[in-house]
């Protein structure tokens, strides 16, 4: 991903290599690992391309708040964005669109060409994740989808500036351990392309699945204004935050600043989970992580993540994965 941005007084700096159809059809990984530091802010990036896919991810700090970037003659990519942490505006001049980028929020994305400006907080890391199909290997892999995809991949052949989703979905569990996978794989050679290959295509049905849900929604919803939903993703924060020892439902609706109906209703709309439901996900998820790390033993997981026993911890992890946190390390 190539991008050229230009500071106040137009002089260009090139952020990430443009990559080469040729290094996006072999049948091989390659990988580049890179840091930049500009007079508007620093990066850095890792980026993976494989048989039609093509990966980057990292994070930046910018110094300046508006910048303007252009991305011209890259290859025809279809985008899976995941903004991590941080957030801004984008502004396609091309396309006359503005989109809002938030934390924690997911689409998918189709822009041939961007031309325009980008607005960062100056004080918030930035860290983003995205993996880009060849156009004709996202319509392929679509083609015999549901009806949402279809009418996506119908914009993309006619060449439409497009998103799945006018509005941005939260990142799942299951999403951010995907991510994890990718990002911390440890395979080699032809191990590695089948790896990353799978997991790419576990992010996209992850991604079809959560929007197709959201498009099914009853469209009456509890959260109707943006303060509302600021205090859920307050409340998950503070919940992950506190997990070891978390709040009761009637004092976390007190710290997020919503009545305890809204923060039940609320939560369940945005993340499709209960309060409790989705800590214990991350609670397994990181002892998951944890246990693959293979620094800590059990008993050390278990206390850490806030379980009762071990027995309790290890009872809860065998029925979320199919085998015991022994099995697991």
């Amino acid at each position: 991903m190539g991008l050229s941005i230009y500071d106040e007084s137009n002089q260009r700096y090139d952020v990430g290599n443009h990559i080469t159809r040729v290094e996006l059809n072999q049948a091989m990984v390659t990988e580049r690992r890179e840091k930049y530091s500009f007079p508007f802010g620093d990066a850095e990036m890792v980026q993976i391309a494989f048989s039609g896919i093509f990966i980057v991810y990292g994070d930046m700090l910018v110094k300046k708040s508006r910048l303007r970037i252009k991305s011209f003659d890259e290859p025809e990519l279809v985008e899976l964005h995941f903004s991590l942490t941080g957030g801004g505006i984008m502004e396609n001049y091309l396309t006359r669109k503005r989109v809002t980028i938030k934390a924690n929020q997911h689409n998918i994305i189709y822009t041939p060409d961007f031309d325009g400006v980008a607005e960062f907080a100056t004080d918030q890391q930035c860290k983003f994740f995205e993996v880009h199909f060849q156009r004709d290997k996202f319509i392929d892999l679509t083609s015999e989808s549901s009806l949402l995809l279809k009418k996506f991949a119908d914009d993309i052949m006619n060449n439409h500036a497009v998103e799945l989703s006018a509005e941005n979905l939260p990142i799942s569990l299951a999403m951010h351990s995907c991510i994890r996978d990718i990002m911390n794989c440890h395979f080699t050679g032809s191990l590695k392309l089948l790896f990353l290959q799978s997991k790419c295509l576990e992010l996209l049905a992850l991604q079809a699945q959560a929007f197709e849900l959201a498009a099914k929604k009853p469209v009456k919803a509890c959260l109707k204004s943006a303060y509302d939903k600021d205090r859920i993703y307050y409340a998950k924060e503070y919940l992950i935050e506190h997990a070891n020892q978390p709040p009761s439902l009637s004092e976390l609706a007190k710290i997020a600043g919503i009545n305890e109906f809204k923060l039940k209703q609320g939560f369940k709309e945005t993340f499709q989970n209960t309060v409790f439901g989705y800590l214990s996900d991350y609670k397994l998820m990181k002892a998951k992580e944890l246990l693959e790390e293979g620094s800590l033993d059990i008993k050390h997981i278990s206390d850490d993540l806030g379980y009762s026993s071990v027995q309790h911890f290890n009872s809860a992890f065998s029925k979320k994965f199919g085998i015991s946190p022994g099995k697991a390390r």
